[in-house]
C-alpha cells in the first residue's frame, strides 16, 4: 500500500515483560512493513481506522472491536484515519488459551478501560504490584473475550478500495452497486464478482456489517435508535432494528443496556 510515512514493529526479540503495552498515535497515510514476531497481540485503535493484512487476510480495523495477531503470524498495517493506538502484546506462555487462528474480538468495557488507563498513564511495561494485577485481569478479559464474524474486510483492489474508503467516510450513503459500478466503468456483475473474491461477501452485506459497526459508538453515546438510524441512511428505525439485530443478535437498545452494565 503506498504511504507517505511508516512506523517501525517492535526492534526486540524478546518482550521485556509478559504483557508489554505499545501505545502510539499514528497520522494518516502511515504503514508498518510485515513483520512477525514471538509473541501474541491484541491490535486496538481507540480511535480511526486501520487496516491490517494478517496471513494474507485483509482487515479494517475500527473502534468497535480489536483484532487478534497469533505468534509467528506475518502481517503488515496501514493506516486510513489517525489512529490512537492502543495494543498489547502477550508472551507466548500466556497465548495457549487464545485463538491459534488471526480473529476480531469484541472488546467489553472493563478491556477498554483498562488499555484506555494504561494508554493515560503511558504506562508500557507494568512495573507496580498494582500495574502487574491489572495486566494479569488485561490478559483474563483478553481471552474472555469472543471472536465475532462482525469484521471488515478490506482489499487491495483499487477499484474496491475505493469503494470502501468512500462508505467508511459515509455509512449512510445511498448509491446503489449499479451505480458505483458505472462510476468505475465496470460492469455490475464484474464489480459483483470482485466483492465475492476480495471480500468472501456481497458488497450489501459489507455495508450492513459497516453500518452496524457505525452505529455502536452513537448509541454509546447515547443517541436515540431514530437518530442514529437516520444518520445510517435508514428511511425508519424498524428497518435500521431489524440490520441490527440481524448483526448482533439483539436490538439497539438492549445492546445498549448491556453493553452499558457489563
Amino acid at each position: 500500500m503506498p504511504s507517505s510515512q511508516r512506523f517501525e514493529p517492535p526492534s526486540f526479540t524478546e518482550l521485556p515483560y509478559p504483557v508489554y503495552l505499545r501505545i502510539d498515535d499514528f497520522a494518516t497515510d502511515t504503514h508498518c512493513l510485515s513483520h512477525r514476531h514471538a509473541w501474541g497481540q491484541l491490535s486496538y485503535s481507540a480511535s480511526g481506522l486501520m487496516e491490517l493484512n494478517i496471513e494474507g487476510q485483509n482487515y479494517l480495523s475500527p473502534p468497535q472491536y480489536a483484532l487478534w495477531i497469533p505468534p509467528e503470524a506475518e502481517h503488515d498495517a496501514y493506516i486510513h484515519q489517525a489512529v490512537a493506538y492502543h495494543s498489547a502484546f502477550l508472551d507466548l506462555s500466556l497465548c495457549h488459551d487464545l485463538p491459534s487462528t488471526p480473529c476480531a474480538l469484541t472488546l467489553g468495557p472493563l478491556l477498554k478501560a483498562i488499555l484506555a488507563d494504561f494508554a493515560q498513564r503511558r504506562v508500557l511495561i507494568p512495573q507496580t504490584a498494582a500495574d502487574r494485577r491489572l495486566a494479569d485481569v488485561l490478559v483474563d478479559q483478553i481471552k474472555l473475550a469472543p471472536c465475532t464474524r462482525n469484521y471488515l474486510p478490506g482489499s487491495n483492489d483499487p477499484a474496491l478500495a475505493s469503494i470502501l474508503a468512500e462508505l467508511q467516510r459515509e455509512p449512510g450513503s445511498h448509491r446503489t452497486q449499479a451505480q458505483w459500478a458505472q462510476q468505475l466503468h465496470l460492469t455490475e456483475r464484474t464489480l459483483a464478482r470482485r466483492c465475492q473474491r476480495e471480500l468472501g461477501m456481497s458488497l450489501g452485506e459489507w455495508r450492513q456489517r459497516q453500518r452496524f459497526l457505525a452505529a455502536l459508538p452513537l448509541l454509546d453515546a447515547g443517541h436515540s435508535v431514530q437518530t442514529v438510524a437516520l444518520e445510517l441512511g435508514y428511511s425508519t428505525s424498524s428497518a435500521f432494528i431489524s440490520m441490527f439485530q440481524r448483526q448482533a443478535g439483539t436490538t439497539p437498545d438492549q445492546f445498549r443496556r448491556r453493553h452499558t452494565s457489563g
